[in-house]
């Protein structure tokens, strides 16, 4: 044969009606199979590229693209000194927030974290303007160095009526904060990697929660086409004055980088 198959090629239902459809008689022709081991390998290719934000790993985003954590401590400066005064009834519904989940919070499932604690929070800021608002799992997806990612973010801001169109930041939650198999920071990395590429700009912000601890991330684009990322300490939600630097930090999201 001219073309030497790298990798084999698995002969399902599908693939097998495929070939099929191609033969107009008994007898077979070697340019026949040829074209169709062609196709099916290329069409294997195309199905290996593809990668779910949810399954996403350090080791499968470096086969997109070059990437990797750097370290530098004036990153969020910006970010962090953004001055927001807390109001009182602010003030009463954190504590009350603490207060309601400090027992139980350890043991929540995904959906509980969500509805008691951090839907609470996301609520209270109130993201939704007349060109942006909060999406909750809606889908998007790009195509980058011939790889789809793709995947339903748990959070993101991004501007759009019906579907999401220019994403601006990122937020993942892990189920809990033990016992568990993969790393949100991938997860939202490489959500955040699609709008990079989707918002055609050269940085994004986001973050990622497992159990009590909120971590903040930057991603950024460099000239020769790597991509750096930077991740803050973790903040403690349960501690009252980490809690409200959480606060703050995502008001400065809604009014510093939602444009």
């Amino acid at each position: 044969m001219k073309k030497n198959i790298k990798k084999p090629i698995i002969l399902n239902e599908a693939s097998l009606k495929r070939l099929m459809s191609r033969i107009d008689s008994d007898l077979i022709s070697k340019t026949v199979i040829e074209s169709w081991l062609s196709s099916e390998f290329k069409l294997a290719e195309e199905q290996e590229k593809n990668l779910n934000f949810r399954s996403s790993t350090l080791e499968k985003l470096s086969k997109i693209v070059n990437i990797e954590q750097d370290v530098d401590e004036n990153k969020f400066k910006a970010w962090f000194s953004y001055k927001y005064e807390i109001k009182k009834e602010e003030n009463d519904f954190l504590k009350k927030l603490i207060k309601d989940n400090i027992i139980y919070l350890s043991s929540y499932n995904e959906q509980t974290l969500t509805v008691k604690f951090i839907g609470q929070i996301l609520n209270k800021i109130e993201f939704r303007n007349k060109l942006v608002k909060d999406w909750y799992e809606y889908k998007i997806s790009c195509r980058l160095n011939d790889w789809t990612l793709s995947g339903e973010p748990d959070f993101f801001l991004a501007s759009g009526r019906d579907e999401p169109k220019t994403p601006y930041f990122f937020l993942q939650e892990y189920k809990r904060e033990v016992k568990f198999t993969g790393h949100p920071k991938y997860q939202v990395l490489s959500a955040m990697l699609a709008a990079i590429k989707l918002n055609n700009k050269n940085t994004i912000k986001g973050g990622y929660i497992i159990g009590r601890y909120w971590n903040f991330v930057i991603l950024d684009k460099l000239e020769n086409g790597n991509y750096k990322y930077f991740v803050s300490k973790g903040f403690d939600c349960l501690d009252f004055i980490e809690l409200k630097k959480i606060y703050i930090y995502l008001h400065a999201v809604k009014k510093l980088y939602c444009k």
